[in-house]
């Protein structure tokens, strides 16, 4: 098992490598239609400002820029190979200064207080080395009044139950379970 999970993770949890690669090209075809799903469920708007926790190859990101044209989009992961495949990705974005894309991990984001409008995270939790930690800094860098998305496939492996009470126990209000095919979404407010 512990050489199984340890390739899992080079793959997925914190890609990098030849496996690193290979897991950038399956989470792009895996999250191509749950990311959009999540994306939708934030309401995106032309100015917001939104960050991506464990944005992976990037598509999602791309996907926010092209939403939010007037607005900003940022985005934090802990893999180099991952932000490497993100950038290819979202070059004209990152040009312009509407994307910014950081390696760093989520209980120390390097953005002030109060920044975002929308924050999302889609199949990344689970990896994450403290939950708890990195909701309620999530939680510091949103906006009052920001909602927050986290996403998940039936590959993240993550379970249902608990979710609403991690992000209430994080201070989220209003946390609610969204349901469509396979997919989940934890959605909930900062208060």
């Amino acid at each position: 098992m512990g050489v199984t999970r340890n390739i899992l993770m080079h793959m997925f949890g914190r890609p990098k490598g030849v496996l690193g690669r290979l897991g950038g090209l399956i989470m792009a075809h895996t999250n191509e239609d749950c990311g959009p799903w999540v994306v939708d469920l934030l309401e995106i708007r032309q100015n917001d400002s939104v960050l991506e926790v464990g944005f992976g190859p990037g598509v999602i990101i791309q996907r926010l820029s092209n939403l939010a044209l007037a607005g900003h989009i940022a985005g934090i992961d802990p893999s180099q190979e991952m932000v490497e495949q993100a950038r290819a990705r979202n070059t004209d974005a990152i040009e312009s200064g509407r994307v910014d894309l950081r390696r760093g991990s989520v209980e120390t984001l390097p953005f002030d207080d109060a920044t975002f409008d929308k924050a999302l995270a889609v199949n990344s939790i689970q990896v994450w080395p403290d939950p708890s930690a990195g909701l309620r800094e999530m939680r510091r860098v949103m906006k009052p009044g920001a909602k927050v998305a986290l996403g998940f496939t039936p590959y993240s492996g993550h379970p249902k139950a608990g979710l609403t009470e991690i992000l209430t126990a994080a201070g989220f209000t209003q946390a609610d379970l969204v349901e469509r095919n396979s997919w989940f979404s934890a959605l909930a407010l900062n208060p």
